[in-house]
């Protein structure tokens, strides 16, 4: 699974040189929905790691907020955004003071329905295709409440779990290397006049 700023995806991977996306957002990425909603919050950008750090120390379960339910195994997170956003707005004209004075488990609450949504659809995953080998990167990757959960998920449901180290999770260079390596035994090579994709297939 990728969970970054830009994608949320569940991709199938038969080998380095055959991988196949079988789920993705069909809206904004679980980053984007935690940036956005730490800004409803009043926290500075990027509010991923911010909402992680005020909910180590809050109730996950202290507020319910909207879990889109997508068909398959896509994703949808703007449903969750508009949940908390009204209901941010509810409560403030009851209490202008309601965000500081609950804080820690606004960003638990938050915290715990991304993480929930994107733990049910790998659940999902699982069950459609057999494979018990999980692997997550990107940045979200390094949200503890989410790397927390699935580690937990994955000794109750016996899945073989690789998690990469936080200096490994965001954009780095050990990454392009491994892709290029792999591009490499397999003979895949480009010619000098061939312009970058940034958003090209696998």
């Amino acid at each position: 699974m990728t969970v970054s700023g830009g994608h949320t995806q569940i991709v199938k991977v038969d080998s380095p040189y055959e991988l196949k996306v079988i789920g993705e957002t069909i809206d904004d990425a679980a980053g984007e929905a935690f940036d956005k909603s730490a800004k409803m919050l009043g926290l500075p950008y990027p509010g991923g790691p911010l909402i992680d750090h005020h909910a180590s120390n809050g109730d996950p379960k202290r507020f319910v907020f909207a879990k889109p339910q997508i068909e398959g195994l896509n994703f949808s997170f703007s449903g969750v955004k508009t949940s908390i956003l009204y209901f941010l707005q509810a409560e403030l004209k009851k209490d202008d003071q309601f965000i500081t004075n609950n804080l820690n488990d606004l960003c638990a609450s938050i915290q715990y329905t991304i993480v929930q949504i994107l733990i049910s659809k790998l659940k999902k995953a699982v069950k459609e295709t057999g494979i018990q080998t999980i692997t997550m990167a990107g940045g979200v990757s390094a949200n503890k409440g989410l790397r927390s959960a699935l580690t937990q998920e994955a000794q109750k449901q016996h899945w073989q779990l690789h998690i990469p180290s936080f200096e490994y999770c965001t954009d780095n260079a050990a990454m392009i290397a491994m892709a290029a390596h792999y591009a490499y035994l397999n003979e895949e090579f480009a010619s000098d006049a061939q312009s970058a994709n940034a958003r090209g297939s696998f």
